[in-house]
């Protein structure tokens, strides 16, 4: 390696700690405010806060605290294996005995450890064997003794300068989405779940909308199967609210080799786009199998905490696996409000997928989903939720498509950047602190 690059291990130049978990028969322990990480959260690379928290006697009874910045590295798991979820702290947290942190020793740079690690994700997921009931597990000895190569601490400021610009426009966009969609779901449950509107004409009030969509709701209810619902309004199975087409069932020798033909779409390709570990087929299909960005999709099976959920594909062309929906609408107006009513019932989907639960994976059917009733405004509020709904939805979905160019961009760079394909230096119209990316060995 030219320059001052080094040889070294991952083991030479971080320190690692396990976690643990504080009794759970212990209520003293949980509920607290410090974060405390486990499989389910490490979804994103950067982490501000998890599900589980426990307290200042948690801490002192099965656990430990690490900084903000720590990398945190799941080692053992059903996640491993198919992926090696990678994190970062962003505030102190707790982690379970799962979960390694890792800590820099002198000379390697606390930004540019994790970058380090997903730069050699492939090889890491290389050393996953098999623990009890096919569990995925990493050997901390063979995580230590993998051979790295360290660029200097000047290059690893730098590199990771280059890959974290790309993931804080990854993470503003989450952000964002998070906030837009949130505005959008306020105000599906506004209209069609507590029907603030009409409450508020049954009760003489002004329901705080413009007149032209004010006058589109009733003043009153009528009573249904479900209760109390706005007067003029239906009651319809969940299934008859749109076509649910199922994902094709594919054979091993559908797939091609040489990742030739268009991607098949599970649920993992859902949840963290194309990856190494998408298969690809060039089979031709039924047309209805097809989806493209902007489709709507509903997985019904897998872990329910983590698989069964609503997804907008942003992906590009590919082929429908079977355990997905692929959501088709009778009529345009109907597509926004079916979409977050769908994101709304996500609650309800979990519960009837873990009562249903064998081997860690539950599903939803459409037996379930022709069980399931729901209130079915009229045509007109229908439109009026859409002319709202739809820019945010829009923007989101922009927001999405930007991430994922930006993720394949980060993704493409980052193995050559740490493993000196790509070098970076000092820019000559700056000597202090501007670098550029060029390719090839320094001269």
């Amino acid at each position: 390696m030219a320059g001052e690059w080094r040889e070294t291990t991952l083991g030479q130049v971080t320190d690692f700690l396990s976690g643990g978990t504080p009794s759970k028969d212990n209520p003293d322990y949980w509920g607290g405010a410090i974060p405390w990480v486990s499989a389910k959260d490490m979804k994103r690379l950067r982490l501000d806060d998890t599900e589980d928290h426990v307290t200042q006697h948690g801490l002192a009874n099965g656990t430990k605290l690490v900084p903000a910045g720590t990398v945190l590295l799941l080692a053992r798991g059903m996640t491993l294996l198919n992926d090696l979820p990678i994190c970062i702290a962003n505030r102190p947290m707790t982690f379970n005995q799962d979960v390694k942190a890792l800590r820099p020793k002198p000379g390697i740079r606390d930004e540019f450890l994790p970058y380090l690690l997903l730069g050699n994700k492939d090889r890491l997921l290389s050393l996953v064997d098999l623990a009890g009931h096919g569990t995925g597990r990493l050997n901390t000895d063979e995580l230590k003794a993998l051979d790295v190569v360290l660029p200097t601490e000047p290059e690893q400021r730098a590199i990771a300068h280059i890959l974290g610009m790309l993931d804080d426009k990854i993470e503003l966009n989450r952000r964002m989405n998070e906030t837009l969609e949130g505005i959008a779901r306020a105000l599906f449950k506004s209209w069609f779940v507590d029907f603030d509107p009409v409450r508020a004409k049954a009760e003489g009030c002004d329901p705080g909308l413009p007149k032209p969509i004010a006058d589109l709701f009733p003043d009153s209810f009528e009573e249904s199967e479900l209760g109390e619902i706005p007067k003029g309004w239906d009651v319809c199975a969940l299934y008859a609210c749109a076509d649910y087409i199922n994902g094709s069932a594919f054979r091993n020798d559908d797939f091609s080799q040489d990742k030739v033909g268009l991607p098949v779409i599970k649920i993992g390709e859902l949840k963290d786009g194309i990856t190494s570990q998408t298969k690809f087929t060039k089979a031709i299909l039924e047309p209805k199998y097809r989806i493209t960005s902007g489709n709507i999709l509903f997985s019904w099976s897998g872990s329910p905490d983590t698989s069964i959920d609503t997804f907008v594909w942003t992906g590009g062309e590919g082929w429908l696996n079977q355990h997905i929906f692929k959501m088709q609408f009778h009529r345009p107006e109907e597509k926004f409000f079916v979409h977050f009513l769908l994101r709304h019932l996500k609650p309800v989907f979990i519960e009837i997928a873990r009562n249903k639960q064998t081997t860690g994976l539950g599903h939803v059917t459409a037996q379930d989903l022709k069980r399931l009733k729901t209130v079915f405004p009229p045509d007109d509020i229908l439109r009026a939720f859409n002319r709202l709904a739809e820019p945010l939805f829009q923007k989101t979905f922009r927001n999405s498509c930007e991430s994922r160019t930006l993720a394949t961009l980060r993704d493409t760079l980052l193995p050559k950047l740490i493993s000196g394909q790509l070098r970076v230096r000092k820019g000559q119209e700056d000597h202090s602190r501007v670098y550029t990316v060029r390719q090839g060995v320094e001269r």
